[in-house]
């Protein structure tokens, strides 16, 4: 109960602090759920040519898009900018006054800072999600999506582990930026059905950047074709991986030297 009410004063300090400025606040959502729009056009192009790709309608891929939209939106919201302050601490060696509060320095550093405007991605992931299901003609089971919520959990949880592992890597080498954009930019592609790549590219994104955990598996979840066995394994991957990135995340903060130090 602690942290959830730290977690509820950190939200509402963001809040307040992107009220600061309303039109600002308005046209960044506005900004955001335009190009989430301009993020379906490649989709609808490509299966304006063909019907299906690797086995996917249109529909069918619409639930990977809307899964992206959604993390899209839980990265962009809630993981990049608290996390993405972490780094400046590190670099102006002020990481003291979060190591010295009396709780967690994950949780802090993981709830410092939201884009609350970022929230619209969710939105617009329920309406991607209904447009699918739309064009397949039928809607989820209760099942489904009660197996969709669990594959949910576990594709925030790899995400955010695999944001933790790169900005871990700050307390090594100062300067992250380009190692998260280039996660950015490798994450772009789990807008695609994972069996839509080949050969190495495939397994890569399933095993090394797990980008099938986080949208694909989730999508076929949603639409009840997900097998249970890939389920527990998919599971017991998002567990493996807190886990790393949470010994790797102390392993670091013990090698932390502040700036008087």
């Amino acid at each position: 109960m602690r942290y959830l009410r730290l977690l509820g004063m950190q939200f509402r300090a963001s809040l307040l602090l992107g009220l600061q400025y309303r039109a600002d606040f308005l046209l960044d959502g506005f900004v955001e759920v335009f190009w989430m729009a301009t993020a379906l056009l490649p989709l609808v192009i490509v299966f304006r040519v063909r019907p299906t790709v690797a086995g996917w309608s249109f529909g069918e891929a619409l639930m990977v898009t809307g899964w992206f939209t959604f993390l899209e939106g839980v990265l962009e919201g809630a993981i990049n900018p608290s996390l993405a302050s972490v780094v400046d601490h590190i670099r102006k060696g002020t990481l003291d006054f979060v190591l010295l509060k009396p709780a967690d320095a994950q949780f802090l550093v993981s709830t410092a800072r939201f884009q609350p405007w970022r929230g619209l991605n969710v939105g617009t992931a329920v309406v991607i999600f209904v447009w699918g299901f739309r064009r397949l003609g039928h809607g989820p089971s209760v099942g489904a999506v009660g197996l969709a919520c669990v594959m949910m959990v576990a594709a925030v949880t790899v995400l955010y582990s695999l944001w933790i592992l790169t900005v871990s890597a700050a307390f090594y080498v100062v300067r992250v930026d380009n190692l998260t954009h280039l996660f950015s930019a490798v994450f772009d592609a789990a807008r695609w059905p994972v069996g839509m790549f080949r050969g190495v590219v495939r397994w890569v994104f399933t095993f090394v950047v797990p980008l099938a955990l986080m949208t694909t598996y989730p999508a076929e979840a949603l639409l009840g074709t997900l097998p249970m066995r890939t389920v527990a394994g998919a599971l017991a991957g998002a567990f493996a991986a807190f886990a790393i990135s949470r010994g790797v995340w102390n392993a670091s903060i013990a090698r932390y030297t502040s700036a008087g130090g």
